[in-house]
């Protein structure tokens, strides 16, 4: 009896040193099972993030990069302005106080029309000056009649009537440069008056205004323009292009402009690209010439660009699904041998409307790409 009490304590003993194997091996089977990969998921961690070696390459098709002859399009954001070609600063010739403004910015004005009237010392002087020289004239008037008359029946002599007559020339000189000092100003002399009308000197529109009722206007030589007016019947469009994209852009070309909020979509002609970046953003202002009869575009709008070459152009095309935007760049996978695939840049040009995306540069004609980039990203994501 007592032989079979020690031989239960030894067997119990012996399974109680087992049992902490047995969890142990439990444990790690348990961790294996949930260990095990995927279909698709990464297999190996490599050394270079744009490299991703797939379990079963085989379950993501590939596509061969082609070459075709399209119509070369860059898409840019603008904005509307005037035509500086067109614009007119208006100034006052002479100064005062502004009495009465007739105009204001935004006005449609007819060339000839009153904008403001300005009390003027000026236009006071001129008209001052006119009266004298107009009543020197009338005086000379007279007495060169006096003397011819005299001359007539020998009473004088010819020196006597030659000083006559350059009086009376010198009296006329006078009065013709006060009448136009006065018209100069933009006074009348049939209308006497302080008060200097100032005209637009264009039919447009007033796209900027630097005066207000009371204010005093200066002489021309420190004077800014009072007015800006512009004929908006043809306006520019202000484009940045960034450096890699003006090999694309060429004087001449046609230009599609979209405004948001219309429908019909306006066409424009480059006229000029400038010669120089601008050192922070490097791009180069780009001018389009764009008809506006209907005076849909107004100046300060924004809108979108797009510049068509005027000749078809090589590009190379792959299916749109071959491409996928992460972090802020657009990229596809190229096979790079075994299970090993590579995540390569590319810049986006247009989308063809047979679901083709043209592609700038990254890849060359007969690359291989996998044909549904998001699903091999998601795959390796996983």
């Amino acid at each position: 009896m007592k032989n079979h009490l020690i031989q239960g304590k030894r067997a119990r003993a012996r399974i109680a040193g087992l049992l902490p194997l047995l969890l142990v091996g439990l444990f790690f089977a348990c961790s294996k099972t949930k260990a095990e990969p995927s279909a698709g998921t990464v297999v190996v961690t490599n050394t270079d993030p744009n490299v991703f070696t797939m379990q079963n390459p085989g379950q993501f098709p590939l596509t061969t990069v082609e070459v075709r002859k399209v119509n070369d399009e860059v898409h840019v954001n603008g904005v509307i302005a005037p035509d500086v070609n067109r614009s007119v600063p208006v100034v006052s010739l002479g100064g005062g106080r502004v009495v009465e403004i007739k105009a204001k910015l935004g006005d449609y004005v007819q060339k000839g029309q009153v904008l403001l009237l300005i009390n003027s010392p000026d236009l006071s002087g001129a008209f001052s000056d006119y009266q004298k020289f107009k009543a020197d004239q009338q005086l000379a008037d007279k007495q060169l009649a006096r003397a011819k008359l005299l001359y007539d029946k020998g009473a004088i002599a010819l020196a006597d009537l030659e000083n006559a007559e350059d009086t009376h020339a010198k009296a006329m000189a006078d009065l013709n440069a006060a009448i136009q000092h006065v018209r100069v100003l933009g006074g009348d002399i049939n209308n006497p008056s302080p008060l200097l009308p100032l005209r637009a000197p264009i039919s447009g529109t007033i796209v900027d205004q630097q005066i207000t009722g009371g204010t005093g206007v200066r002489s021309l030589d420190n004077q800014p323009a009072l007015f800006t007016i512009a004929d908006l019947s043809t306006v520019w469009v202000l484009c940045d292009v960034y450096q890699d994209m003006l090999p694309r852009v060429h004087v001449n070309d046609i230009a599609e402009i979209n405004v948001n909020g219309y429908d019909e979509k306006f066409p424009g002609k480059v006229i000029n690209i400038s010669q120089v970046l601008d050192p922070n953003t490097r791009t180069a202002k780009v001018r389009i010439e764009l008809p506006n009869p209907k005076g849909v575009m107004r100046a300060g709008m924004f809108v979108t660009a797009t510049f068509r070459a005027e000749r078809p152009v090589d590009r190379i095309v792959v299916p749109a699904s071959a491409v996928v935007h992460l972090h802020d760049k657009d990229w596809v996978f190229l096979p790079a041998g075994g299970n090993q695939f590579r995540r390569v840049a590319v810049q986006l040009g247009a989308q063809e409307k047979d679901g083709t995306q043209q592609l700038i540069s990254g890849l060359k004609p007969g690359d291989q790409v996998v044909a549904n980039a998001l699903q091999f990203s998601s795959a390796a994501e996983e």
